[in-house]
């Protein structure tokens, strides 16, 4: 088994447990891993935001891979090193349909969530500096958005057959009885970022542990050396993959870190 130089880990279903927590097995696992110089990014389909702080928070140093692979930010600096944003004319299409259907849309542009005021607000996190209430979506003549997120059960039916004909990635995703879809360019994905970011380091990717629970991050484990899917996966990801850890309220997550990057480097220092 070749040594283990970089951690690419999605952030929910994988690190985060459902409170949005970091539990002590993944903080411990993840802090012997850069203790042994292995380096660990997160590949994760949330905005720039939060990533950012938590990786400030556990002495991370390289950039964060964000918006399903649409945005690569360097958060020490503030650089942005790649940015693939939904084409504009495809954006303002998915807008204006939005808008004639009375479905609720959120527009990531210029790393903040832009919502029309008075809309619902769906999640607890809605609110704060990464959100913003505009009363219309004219700002985008200065710029194409880096991801548009359809929120709630309606919103994701009403758009679901538009999304089926157009050229861009759509990620449906559901939260208990909340579900969303978060529409990226169909070039944006975690494993270009990653492969990217891996180039621009020199790891390969021989040398790449990846971790991830759902179907966007399939294509970023089969792309790693190894490629681990977490135990509450969808049964496809898992039996695509091969290799499978604990569900993320068992800690797989550390236990995958342990036992690819730090049990073996542990047996080739011995």
């Amino acid at each position: 088994m070749a040594h283990i130089e970089l951690i690419a880990l999605d952030l929910d279903g994988t690190l985060l447990q459902a409170d949005d927590r970091v539990a002590a097995p993944e903080r411990k696992a993840v802090e012997r891993a850069l203790a042994r110089g292995i380096r660990v990014v997160f590949v994760t389909g949330r905005g720039a935001e939060f990533p950012s702080m938590l990786a400030r928070e556990m002495g991370l140093d390289l950039p964060i891979i964000c918006c399903h692979g649409a945005l690569t930010k360097d958060f020490l600096s503030g650089r942005t090193l790649g940015h693939i944003p939904v084409p504009l004319q495809q954006a303002r299409e998915l807008i204006d349909f939005a808008i004639e259907r009375d479905l609720d849309l959120a527009v990531y542009h210029e790393e903040r969530f832009h919502r029309l005021a008075g809309r619902e607000r769906y999640m607890p996190d809605m609110v704060g500096p990464s959100w913003v209430e505009v009363e219309d979506f004219g700002f985008l003549r200065d710029g194409a958005p880096t991801m548009l997120r359809f929120l709630g059960n309606a919103s994701v039916e009403g758009v679901r057959a538009q999304l089926a004909r157009r050229p861009l990635h759509a990620k449906f995703e559901r939260w208990g009885a909340f579900e969303e879809c978060a529409v990226t360019a169909r070039e944006a994905t975690k494993e270009r970022a990653l492969a990217r970011l891996c180039a621009d380091f020199q790891i390969p990717r021989e040398r790449v542990l990846a971790i991830g629970d759902s179907a966007n991050d399939l294509p970023m484990l089969r792309w790693a050396g190894i490629g681990v899917a977490m135990g509450n996966a969808d049964s496809a990801v898992r039996e695509s993959v091969g290799r499978v850890t604990l569900d993320v309220a068992r800690h797989g997550a550390a236990r995958a870190i342990e036992r690819y990057a730090l049990e073996s480097e542990g047996r080739r220092s011995a």
